[in-house]
């Protein structure tokens, strides 16, 4: 049976808010950014362009939850303070405080705008789940099955999620990055206290992680270049009690193989 959001959620006057549709901005996933910070999350709803799209006194918010076709995840409602030359000022508001972070929607809608009258749109969501918490991130697949952005890795280090750093700090192992952006590869290893997890921050952290290649790419590039670009995937993973020497001979198996020396790749 199809449950529509407005037979869980009476919204008196439609006409009073405008809804933000939240999805990719060239740089940032709005749902990458939900999970790591409620601060850069409340600056999706204070840029202002230069037209003054939320002319009304509230916002209506979804994410693109972008690991589901047309689910959006409700990201609250937003009073509109006050409005500045060059941004918004807002205020979470308590409408529908508990459905934040855990009510997903599904609407169809994907045209350009993102910015839209409430009321031409809301009779077009429908209540896909609501989760039991604010959703954290994704949840741990399986050390075989991880293939995830810089900005996914950056949200669930962020937020410790303990499924991932369980599985990870008890794990040593050889990994992958893709630079989406040059089509380069680096193959390293995870050997040290903490496991892949430990390793992994390091490149939260820095981008580069120490690779004096990587370092090189970043040194004219930012942050921003890396939650582009980057995708990080485990080629295999052991118990901690292997050798390290066994780790770092399958590193340099996985180089040959990937060619990930020279031209090819970020490896020396």
């Amino acid at each position: 049976m199809t449950i529509r959001l407005t037979d869980i959620w009476a919204i008196p006057e439609p006409s009073r808010y405008k809804l933000h549709f939240a999805r990719f901005n060239r740089i940032d996933q709005p749902l990458d950014v939900f999970v790591r910070s409620r601060a850069e999350w409340q600056g999706w709803q204070e840029f202002r362009p230069r037209s003054d799209q939320f002319n009304r006194p509230f916002v209506f918010s979804v994410i693109d939850f972008y690991r589901e076709p047309d689910i959006w995840l409700f990201g609250g409602v937003w009073e509109v303070v006050e409005r500045l030359p060059d941004r918004y000022v807002v205020s979470l508001t308590d409408q529908g405080r508990d459905f934040i972070g855990r009510l997903k929607l599904h609407s169809p809608y994907r045209q350009r705008g993102t910015r839209v009258n409430f009321e031409k749109r809301m009779d077009e969501f429908t209540v896909s789940e609501v989760l039991r918490e604010e959703y954290s991130g994704l949840e741990f697949p399986g050390h075989d099955r991880i293939d995830i952005g810089f900005g996914e890795l950056e949200a669930l280090i962020r937020n410790g999620r303990a499924d991932w750093r369980g599985a990870l700090e008890n794990a040593k192992g050889v990994y992958l990055i893709a630079d989406t952006g040059t089509g380069r590869l680096y193959v390293g290893a995870a050997y040290g206290e903490g496991g892949i997890w430990s390793r992994w921050r390091e490149y939260v952290e820095t981008g580069h992680g120490g690779n004096v290649r990587l370092r090189e790419l970043l040194e004219d590039r930012d942050l921003d270049y890396c939650q582009t670009h980057f995708r990080f995937s485990l080629l295999e993973s052991h118990s901690v009690r292997i050798a390290d020497d066994a780790i770092i001979e399958r590193e340099t198996y996985w180089k040959g193989v990937l060619h990930s020396r020279g031209k090819l790749g970020f490896n020396s």
